[in-house]
């Protein structure tokens, strides 16, 4: 590998669109630059909620760009998903700093992805391994407590690990096509109990007087885009949260990213009155956001999970994941998915303790997500 030289910048539109799109797996929205670059332009990901991007490059002795991971100095840990409120808690408890920390990742995004994002040349390997040290490297020439990558591919977790980076794990449900067809043959695959409540739950909203459509990004005017913020910031306000994402910031990742933004809509004259936002890649549905300004019954299922399956068995997408949490996903045929974020705790004697922790909670873990599992509405093979 040529002299490779580690650097940051604060703003991912100093990267420039060439670059995101070289080294960016084409068909993953969250890691398109645009998406990055729209959510920090419009202050979901900026100092004011606790994110500093200070993205990790690197570059050879020409200049050019090598390699990429999308990172940021976090202030909180909201909107990463790396679920560290008690390490911070003990870091309080010991009078140590836990805050800031750095974290790679993408924001409000709980999605596995790519998180080392290197040219497909043949030292991709050694350029992931340099990027693990920068991010290493970052920690010690600030003073930070910890580092933390969220929800990385599974083909990068060897290189944290081969760094002295500890695992954590979460369960998320997650759909997988099983060559179904269409949505009567995913239902025929469930028991008859099962299958008679999701029958009972789709009639009750294709009686209730609602019209649901699908649309994309490219279908949706900017004019729209109010109205229908008001029913995703009405679930963050219900529960005394705030709401990351602007209407300008839908807009405008609706007009640049088209297609790969997926809306379903449920109107009652004519008027949105739920609506439930995903993005898309070439093979998966992503599930991200829910909101109505009304209580109908069985709606949030059907907006949420049984439009996201109809839609994938149509557009012949394998894959649904809805979104962190939910243990009612199961009885609708979301399978326990265990999904890990790695992270390089610079105290060793931190490191030691969280470790201990760790290990523990993946025991737990895993019995969960095996239990979980035994609840699955499919019919037993004979």
């Amino acid at each position: 590998m040529s002299s490779i030289v580690a650097e940051t910048v604060t703003a991912a539109s100093a990267i420039p669109e060439a670059d995101w799109r070289h080294l960016s797996p084409a068909v993953a929205p969250f890691l398109d630059g645009r998406f990055i670059s729209t959510l920090e332009i419009h202050g979901s990901a900026g100092p004011a909620c606790g994110w500093q991007a200070h993205h990790l490059l690197l570059k050879d002795d020409k200049g050019r760009l090598r390699g990429l991971a999308p990172t940021y100095l976090k202030n909180n840990s909201h909107g990463d998903f790396v679920r560290d409120w008690s390490w911070a808690a003990a870091y309080e408890q010991l009078g140590k700093r836990y805050y800031p920390k750095l974290l790679t990742g993408v924001p409000h995004t709980p999605a596995r992805g790519s998180r080392l994002l290197v040219e497909a040349t043949p030292d991709a390997d050694a350029l992931r391994d340099a990027l693990v040290s920068a991010g290493k490297a970052t920690v010690e020439a600030n003073g930070l407590s910890s580092w933390h990558i969220a929800m990385p591919a599974e083909a990068e977790i060897p290189h944290f690990q081969a760094h002295d980076l500890l695992l954590s794990h979460t369960v998320q449900f997650q759909w997988r096509d099983r060559d179904y067809g269409d949505f009567a043959g995913y239902l025929a695959a469930f028991s008859s109990e099962p299958r008679r409540k999701v029958r009972a739950e789709r009639r009750k909203v294709a009686e209730s007087g609602l019209t649901i459509a699908v649309r994309h990004g490219d279908e949706i005017e900017p004019g729209e885009w109010p109205a229908l913020h008001r029913l995703y910031a009405s679930t963050f306000d219900k529960f005394g949260n705030y709401a990351a994402f602007t209407a300008g910031a839908f807009a405008e990742l609706a007009a640049t990213l088209g297609r790969r933004v997926v809306l379903f809509i449920a109107y009652s004259a004519g008027e949105p009155v739920a609506i439930s936002i995903c993005f898309r890649s070439d093979d998966t549905l992503y599930g991200r956001y829910w909101g109505t300004s009304g209580g109908y019954h069985s709606l949030h299922f059907e907006l949420c999970f049984y439009q996201g399956i109809a839609y994938c068995l149509d557009q012949g997408l394998r894959c649904f994941e809805p979104g962190a949490g939910g243990e009612h996903k199961v009885a609708r045929g979301f399978a326990p998915t265990i999904v890990s974020s790695c992270h390089w705790i610079a105290d060793p004697r931190m490191r030691h303790l969280i470790g201990q922790h760790l290990a523990r909670q993946e025991i737990a873990i895993r019995a969960y997500a095996e239990e979980a599992t035994a609840h699955l509405p499919f019919r037993q093979e004979n």
